[in-house]
């Protein structure tokens, strides 16, 4: 399990000298993400991803929760009221509940590809002032150590919060 850690920084040199103290402290590359105006970082930092940028996992994860009650509930009435001529079977409505789970889960997650992450939004003006944001997952028993060092190498540097802890994927 890993936490997400937020911090802004000042510039992208001072981004640049917290990337190498955390890759120094053993946080690998790939659990640290940087959000910065647009060209702002060199093309050797790691910048944030679509998937980070956008809400499109929100969007998906909620489509396929009404999608899935939309396709069950129609399921349940092809069950109860079958066309005329056709038995339906009880496992119409989980195909249907399926269906209705990858399609709205596709829909719903076009729609919210275009809109900005809302846990992103509050950083905005500070980002399109020249400051740089910093995301870093952390193992949770590291998240004190890491905050502890940033906090002292870098009194001036702004903590912005934390994420609930989250399943470490490769």
């Amino acid at each position: 399990m890993r936490r997400r850690l937020y911090y802004v920084l000042p510039s992208v040199p001072a981004a640049r000298a917290m990337l190498d103290e955390l890759l120094l402290a053993r946080i690998e590359e790939r659990h640290i993400r940087f959000m910065a105006r647009e060209g702002a970082l060199p093309k050797d930092m790691p910048e944030c991803g679509f998937m980070v940028k956008t809400d499109l996992i929100h969007g998906a994860q909620l489509g396929i929760i009404i999608g899935g009650i939309a396709g069950f509930v129609a399921g349940v009435l092809l069950v109860l009221m079958p066309p005329d001529g056709l038995t339906m079977r009880t496992a119409a409505i989980l195909l249907m509940a399926l269906g209705g789970a990858l399609f709205g889960a596709w829909a719903s997650g076009m729609n919210a590809a275009a809109v900005p992450n809302k846990k992103l939004e509050k950083y905005a003006e500070r980002i399109a002032a020249g400051e740089v944001l910093m995301m870093v997952d952390v193992p949770l028993r590291r998240v004190r150590e890491i905050e502890d060092m940033i906090a002292a190498r870098h009194p001036d540097f702004s903590f912005a919060g934390e994420e609930p802890p989250m399943l470490a994927f490769p």
